[in-house]
């Protein structure tokens, strides 16, 4: 006698629409009767269509709130569902990049359908926090536009789902676990170590010995200190192992390690603001070098001695220049670089230089998965701290770190001396974001809608602040064609170009979930022979065009903010 399936009644909740990196709401709404289940079901029958019966997905997510209770009903609900094996992670727990790369690798020699991440990514967790569901296609990154398209047209419409309520499977203990289902078939639960595949990932394409030495002090005379900021997130584990086990940093340098539903309280987000400890520690000048990453661990931030802060725009791009470092390129065919539209353009002046191909997208991970898979790409990031390569379809904070600590151990220099010498090389991108959280969403879309009409009239117009005035070339609403495919992305962001290269750019972020957050984006190109200007502080250079961009937007009026939640 199999485990019965249940066929339950439903009906549609509203808002069930998947954004950029998938559905994210606070968790009383994902404990709502039904509200998982029907999300659930939507992601198998859209996401994987006519190959759901038999297909195979992984499961595992960052760790927060909630994430042992939705684990359980995706492992139901797939059983239901006819599907032949999920892969899951011990404890419902992978990070995303762990996650994309379980996917690519397949399973036991069979090609794995795709995978479903429970994670709100950088957003707080606990049981008043955030959660999020995310599918994941076959070659490991997010769903494309279509797909969630079609996830969010059936939960418009969803009536009822199919589910094994009395099936139980222990997936905090690493075995195979197998069930027959009644009508379905048979049906398996590989629980498994979360860490290992990513470790031996990271071990294929760097060299570890190397990055060890310098660590040891070995390459330069002296050690070479690492602190590490987990921010009680995903990558605890994983720098953990790496870091402490195989590299021997020593295990009192990585904060925050031990994962949290709640992340302790505190922020994930790898930014000034939210990893200040860790910024203010690394100001003693004891390290050599700071990382913090998100809570699913596809975010960084990387600072250098004394709390020198790199651009998330310069990271990318020296980590760019400086690629042949990096031992899994050497026996590769780089083609060329990508970059999110909001992004500063320091990419694309070292792709000038190498005489490759750079491609400006949306914000969103997804729109690179095309690229890579076309093999148009082999490195690309976002401002938001993210930065990745084609090794897996997501971006991964702790490739990020391990691709600095390789272009450190090569070139034996500081992280401030390698930044100076990139901005001496090539000119300097200064950048900053401005994030105004949870405005009313009423006011941040009056606030686009009021700006977007004064487009038109930009154009050709001077705009003046502070003694310095800047003409306008282009302004528009961003839109992107893929060159792959041919599709069309619409309303992406709204731009102002100045004819010097400086930009503004206003975006209302789809990675909250309540109310509204509207990003300012500011950037300025300085040329590298301009060498009163090239070490001034951002803010010091970018003051004016604020001072523009708040202006013309009307952000006071519009959303009551004097001030900035975050400022990056």
């Amino acid at each position: 006698m199999g485990i019965a399936v249940v066929e339950t009644p439903t009906k549609p909740f509203a808002g069930q629409k998947p954004g950029t990196s998938g559905l994210r709401k606070r968790v009383p709404e994902f404990q709502q009767l039904n509200y998982t289940e029907n999300f659930v079901q939507a992601i198998l029958d859209a996401g994987l269509g006519s190959k759901k019966k038999g297909a195979q997905l992984v499961v595992g997510g960052d760790g927060r709130f909630l994430s042992m209770e939705a684990t359980n009903v995706i492992i139901k609900v797939s059983a239901a569902n006819g599907l032949s094996r999920l892969i899951v992670g011990q404890n419902g727990f992978l990070s995303t990049p762990a996650l994309s790369n379980l996917i690519r690798k397949g399973h036991e020699g069979r090609v794995v359908d795709g995978g479903i991440i429970l994670t709100a990514s950088h957003n707080p967790g606990g049981p008043k926090g955030d959660f999020g569901i995310k599918f994941n296609c076959e070659n490991g990154g997010p769903a494309p536009d279509h797909v969630t398209d079609s996830i969010y047209q059936i939960t418009t419409k969803i009536d009822k789902y199919l589910i094994a309520k009395d099936l139980e499977c222990d997936f905090t203990q690493v075995g195979r676990y197998e069930y027959d289902i009644d009508g379905v078939g048979h049906f398996t639960v590989d629980v498994i170590d979360s860490v290992t595949a990513y470790v031996d990932l990271m071990k294929d394409i760097f060299d570890f010995p190397k990055i060890k030495s310098l660590l040891a002090g070995e390459l330069t005379g002296r050690k070479f200190r690492v602190l590490l900021d987990s921010m009680h997130g995903a990558t605890g584990p994983y720098i953990s192992t790496i870091l402490v086990d195989c590299l021997g940093a020593d295990a009192n340098d990585l904060l925050r390690t031990v994962p949290k539903p709640d992340f302790g309280g505190g922020h994930p987000d790898p930014n000034l603001t939210y990893a200040k400890t860790l910024v203010e520690r690394l100001h003693t000048g004891e390290h050599d070098l700071g990382a913090a990453f998100d809570g699913d661990g596809d975010r960084n931030m990387i600072l250098g001695k004394n709390g020198f802060f790199v651009c998330p725009s310069d990271s990318l791009a020296v980590i760019a220049d400086n690629i042949d470092c990096i031992p899994y390129f050497r026996t590769r065919k780089v083609n060329g670089f990508a970059r999110s539209m909001p992004t500063a353009g320091a990419v694309d002046l070292v792709a000038k230089a190498k005489g490759l191909q750079v491609y400006e997208t949306p914000t969103g991970w997804k729109y690179f998965g095309n690229l890579m898979d076309a093999g148009r790409i082999a490195i690309c990031g976002e401002e938001s701290f993210g930065t990745g390569s084609d090794h897996i379809r997501e971006k991964d904070g702790v490739w990020a770190l391990l691709a600095w600590l390789q272009i450190l151990a090569e070139r034996k220099e500081t992280v401030e001396e390698i930044v100076s010498k990139h901005w001496q090389k090539y000119g300097r991108n200064v950048f900053t974001r401005y994030d105004y959280e949870n405005v009313d969403a009423a006011g941040a879309n009056l606030l686009m809608t009021f700006l977007e009409a004064q487009l038109p009239a930009f154009v050709g117009r001077d705009f003046s602040a502070n003694g310095v005035t800047y003409k306008v070339a282009v302004a528009d609403n961003f839109q992107y064609t893929d060159p792959v495919d041919g599709s069309v992305a619409t309303k992406q962001g709204l731009r102002i170009v100045f004819e010097d290269g400086s930009r503004l750019v206003f975006r209302l972020s789809g990675t909250g979930s309540a109310g509204a957050t509207i990003r300012l984006y500011v950037d300025s190109y300085i040329p590298s022979n301009d060498s009163s200007r090239l070490l001034l502080p951002a803010h010091e250079l970018l003051k004016p065009l604020v001072l523009i961009a708040l202006d013309v937007c009307k952000m006071e009026q519009f959303t009551n903010r004097k001030a900035p939640t975050v400022i990056t």
